[in-house]
């Protein structure tokens, strides 16, 4: 399985831990480790299975507030062609591991 480096945004909590922005946000998130998707049905957003990344450090759709960008590995992933106020290219994949956390 090919290895694609991308970045994602995530939720930065008080303890020091990420976790997803929207979908299944009570998981945290560990470093250096892989973690597949899990499909989540939620309410309110369109069903697109996967982890969400993206193949540069941009979402201009997306708060800052609270969030911290990470480099992350990519396996098992399609492409999502965005309007580039959705940050353009969007990437799924079937697993992601974070390499570090950037900012």
């Amino acid at each position: 399985m090919d290895n694609i480096k991308a970045y994602k945004l995530f939720t930065l909590r008080k303890d020091g831990s990420i976790g997803p922005l929207f979908i299944n946000r009570r998981l945290r998130v560990p470093l250096k480790e892989w973690v597949q998707a899990e499909p989540h049905l939620t309410k309110g957003y369109k069903f697109r299975p996967g982890w969400h990344a993206c193949p540069k450090m941009e979402a201009p759709h997306l708060s800052k507030k609270g969030r911290v960008w990470c480099r992350v590995t990519l396996q098992g992933v399609t492409e999502e062609h965005r309007p580039a106020s959705q940050g353009g290219t969007w990437y799924l994949a079937e697993r992601l591991r974070v390499d570090e956390i950037l900012s």
